[in-house]
């Protein structure tokens, strides 16, 4: 019996109270096209148009010093989404709507961004705490500014993704669970209203995985 609306996101199984659920995550490597064919499926040519499109950008704000760095924004990306997506089909646990997950995404590219910087681009990091134009009685503000704004990032990345992906679960499960106490001529406009908010989570599902990869991208081409 659900506790409380929350224990729906316990990372717990009934099995041993072991943390099985968490398997789900590597679920989206079985749904990923592949390769095995001798004519490619359309599943599989519209994600490799879509992979393609994602590189290109990815390249473009990196510059020409990216190094194949691009392949990491678009694995991330896929990541992401196949997560995103796999937690909204019943049953299936949503890992990216824990801190836990979006946090240890997040984290690690954060610190390999800051100490790639600080050790190869000194100067440029120091030069970015402090825009060009910025008064002199303004920049020690300045650079508490872009200091804590840089402490941040992973932070505003992690709860971004997960706060997204949590207010739409719980949407849905309020309204399911109206479904038994409702009238039954109300029943209709319960079940196209779920429909509208499926198809809007899964449009967010998208949006919440490019969000995250780009803003990453962003992040690393501050410190080239």
């Amino acid at each position: 019996m659900m506790t409380s609306l929350f224990s729906i996101f316990e990372p717990t199984s009934s099995i041993l109270s072991l943390p099985l659920n968490w398997i789900s995550t590597l679920l989206g490597s079985i749904f990923m096209p592949y390769l095995f064919w001798a004519s490619p499926s359309r599943g599989l040519l519209l994600w490799l148009k879509t992979s393609k499109m994602l590189q290109k950008e990815f390249k473009t704000i990196l510059g020409p010093t990216n190094l194949g760095t691009s392949f990491i924004f678009v694995s991330l990306f896929s990541f992401i989404l196949s997560n995103n997506f796999l937690g909204l089909l019943p049953y299936i646990f949503t890992s990216s709507s824990h801190l836990s997950m979006t946090l240890s995404l997040a984290l690690p590219l954060w610190v390999c961004f800051i100490f790639f910087g600080w050790i190869n681009h000194t100067q440029h990091m120091f030069e970015h705490l402090v825009p060009q134009g910025t008064p002199g009685i303004l920049m020690p503000f300045m650079v508490l500014i872009e200091t804590v704004s840089n402490i941040i990032r992973p932070g505003t990345l992690a709860i971004r993704l997960a706060a997204n992906m949590i207010a739409g679960h719980l949407l849905l499960s309020l309204l399911g669970n109206m479904g038994p106490v409702m009238p039954l001529n109300l029943v209709p406009i319960l079940i196209f209203s779920q429909i509208l908010l499926l198809m809007l989570e899964s449009a967010v599902a998208i949006i919440q995985s490019y969000v995250f990869a780009i803003l990453s991208t962003l992040y690393a081409s501050e410190v080239n």
